[in-house]
C-alpha cells in the first residue's frame, strides 16, 4: 500500500509537470541526453571534496567552473585570504528588473573509506537502496535509460553535487527550447559549507556587487519524507560545544581502583543526560528564552504538512520517538540540544580493565530565530556549573585538577543567528507558486531542520534566502554511503528549469 501511495504521488506529479513550460522542456531534454547528464555528474562525484583538501577542493572548483564556461556562462573563481574558491557564474537578461541567484555547495563532509560499502569517490550505481539489497551495476549502455529506482553512491551524491548538476543540466534544456528567462540569473557554489561556511560572508562581504541579489535560492537538503517538493524559508544554526571531563591522571586498573577513583566517563554520562528530561526536552535553564513565535501563516504551514511520523518510525527502527504528542514538523521548529559523539579509553575488543583518565563529548546545538548564539552557550556551560563541575576553557593543569572534585574543559563555538523569510512575502507567494506548478502541492517549512549559512548571506547582502531541496531525505546525508535516487535528480532538473525562467 505505502508503495501504491508514493507511485500515485509521482504520477501525480509528473502529469503537473506537463503544464509547466520550463519543466517540460527540462524533462524532454533530460530523457534525450540521461547518459550525458549521468556522465558529467559522475566526473564530478570522482573528486575527493573534504574542504580542508585546498588541492582537490580547487581542482572541484575549476571543473565546475569549466563546466559553466562550456554553456557560455560567465564564470570565476571567488575568493578571501585563507578561503576555498566561491564559483561564481552570471547570465544577464536583457530587460530584466530583478537578480535571482542559485546557491549551492561542492564540498562534502569528512568521511572514513572503511565505514563505506565502495569507495566514496568512485561513484557505484545500485538497482536500489543498499539497505534493501540493492546491487551493484554498470552505468547502462547508451541508448537505454536509467531505472528512476537506481541509486548512485558517492560522496556528496545528495549533498550537495546533485543540485549543482540540476541547474547546469535545466540551463542546457531551457536554452535547447528557446524558452526565455525573466530575471537576470547569477550561480554561487561555495566550497567550504560542510565546513560550517567559515568565509563565505567575508566572500560575500568583499564582493557585493557581485553577488548581489534580490533573492537567494539555496538549493540543499533532502525533499520531504513522502517525495512531495519541499520549501523551508529559514534554518536553524549551529552551536558547537566540547565537553572533556577529568578523572586520574592516567588510567588506572579498574579492579584495584575501582569503588575509589572517581570515572569521567560515568561523570560526563550523568551530566548529559542532566540536560534533558525522558521526553527530549531540554531543562537547561531559559534554554528555550527568546524563540520567535510562528505567524499565523507559519502554523497553517505546518498544519498542512503531511503526516510522516508513523511511516518514518518504521523505516528508521525506532522503539519511541522524543517530543510526543508533537510531529516532527512541528518539533524541528524548536531549538535541540544533540550529542555527536562521546569518547573514553576504548572499547569492543581493544578495551582495557581501566578507569579512563578522561571522557570527552561533542554537542551540536540547534538554534531558532529569536536565540542569541552566545547566551544560549553561556546557559549550558552555567548548567555544567550547577551540576557541580569546575568549569575551565583551557587545558587545566594537574593542581587546578586536584583541586576539584569535578572539572570540565568546555569549548563552545558558532555565533551565526539563524533567520526566517515570512511565507507571506510576495516573492515567496511566487517560489510556492512554481515549485507547485511543477510537481503540485509542496510542503512548506518555517524552517529545516538542518543549517545552511543564510545569515551569511542576508547580512552583507540584504537579500531573501529560501530553501529548495532536491535530493531524497534518505540519501544517507552525513554519513557513509551517501546515495541519491536518480528519479530525484530528474525532479530537480524539472524543478530548476521552472525557477530559472520564473
Amino acid at each position: 500500500m505505502k508503495r501504491a501511495v508514493v507511485l500515485v504521488i509521482v504520477w501525480a506529479g509528473a502529469a503537473r509537470a506537463q503544464s509547466n513550460p520550463a519543466a517540460q522542456a527540462a524533462r524532454q531534454w533530460r530523457i534525450a541526453h540521461e547518459h550525458a547528464i549521468v556522465d558529467e555528474f559522475v566526473s564530478l562525484l570522482s573528486i575527493p571534496n573534504i574542504a580542508t583538501d585546498r588541492p582537490n577542493i580547487q581542482r572541484n572548483a575549476e571543473l565546475i567552473q569549466k563546466m559553466m564556461e562550456k554553456r557560455g556562462i560567465a564564470s570565476q573563481l571567488i575568493s578571501v585570504s585563507g578561503s576555498n574558491p566561491v564559483v561564481f557564474g552570471e547570465i544577464k537578461t536583457p530587460g530584466a528588473t530583478r537578480t535571482i541567484v542559485f546557491y549551492a555547495h561542492y564540498d562534502g563532509q569528512p568521511l572514513d573509506p572503511k565505514e563505506w560499502a565502495t569507495p566514496p569517490f568512485e561513484p557505484t550505481l545500485r538497482t536500489g537502496q543498499l539497505e534493501k539489497d540493492g546491487q551493484v551495476i554498470p552505468l547502462p549502455p547508451s541508448g537505454r535509460p536509467f531505472d528512476p529506482e537506481w541509486r548512485l553512491y558517492a560522496r556528496s551524491a545528495g549533498d550537495d553535487k546533485a543540485s549543482i548538476i540540476a541547474i547546469l543540466t535545466a540551463i542546457d534544456a531551457i536554452r535547447a527550447a528557446g524558452v526565455k528567462t525573466n530575471s537576470n540569473l547569477k550561480f554561487a557554489f561555495e566550497g567550504e559549507e560542510e565546513a560550517g561556511s567559515p568565509n563565505l560572508e567575508r566572500t560575500l562581504a568583499a564582493n557585493r556587487d557581485l553577488f548581489r541579489g534580490d533573492l537567494w535560492l539555496m538549493c540543499d537538503g533532502p525533499v520531504h519524507q513522502t517525495r512531495r517538493p519541499l520549501l523551508a524559508f529559514g534554518a536553524r544554526t549551529v552551536v558547537q560545544v566540547n565537553i572533556t571531563v577529568y578523572g586520574p591522571s592516567h588510567e588506572l586498573h579498574s579492579g584495584h581502583y575501582g569503588n575509589w577513583a572517581p570515572n569521567p566517563a560515568l561523570m560526563l554520562a550523568k551530566l548529559l543526560a542532566s540536560m534533558k528530561d525522558d521526553n527530549g526536552r531540554v531543562v537547561v535553564d531559559r534554554f528555550y528564552e527568546g524563540i520567535e513565535p510562528l505567524s499565523e501563516t507559519e502554523k497553517r504551514a505546518l498544519g498542512e504538512a503531511p503526516d510522516v511520523d508513523p511511516a518514518l518510525i518504521e523505516e528508521f527502527g525506532l522503539g519511541s520517538t522524543e517530543g510526543a504528542p508533537r510531529k516532527l514538523a512541528e518539533l524541528i521548529t524548536l531549538p535541540s540540544l544533540n550529542i555527536r559523539g562521546m569518547a573514553s579509553s576504548r572499547t569492543g575488543t581493544q578495551a582495557s580493565n581501566v578507569i579512563p583518565a578522561t571522557a570527552t563529548a561533542t554537542l551540536d546545538i540547534r538554534l531558532v530565530k529569536g536565540m542569541d548564539p552566545r547566551k544560549t552557550a553561556e546557559r549550558v556551560i552555567e548548567h555544567i556549573r550547577k551540576q557541580g563541575f569546575f568549569v575551565v576553557n583551557t587545558l587545566p593543569d594537574r593542581q587546578t585538577r586536584m583541586a576539584h572534585a569535578k572539572v570540565a574543559l568546555v569549548e563552545a563555538k558558532g555565533d551565526e543567528p539563524a533567520t526566517r523569510t515570512p511565507m507571506d512575502l510576495a516573492i515567496s507567494q511566487e517560489v510556492i507558486r512554481t515549485v507547485e506548478s511543477v510537481r503540485g502541492p509542496a510542503v512548506k517549512l518555517p524552517n529545516m531542520g538542518g543549517g545552511l549559512p543564510l545569515t551569511s548571506v542576508e547580512r552583507p547582502l540584504g537579500a531573501r534566502t529560501i530553501v529548495v531541496p532536491i535530493a531524497n531525505h534518505d540519501d544517507n546525508q552525513h554519513t557513509f554511503n551517501e546515495n541519491l535516487r536518480i528519479q530525484n535528480l530528474w525532479d530537480g532538473i524539472e524543478l530548476m528549469a521552472a525557477l530559472l525562467v520564473r
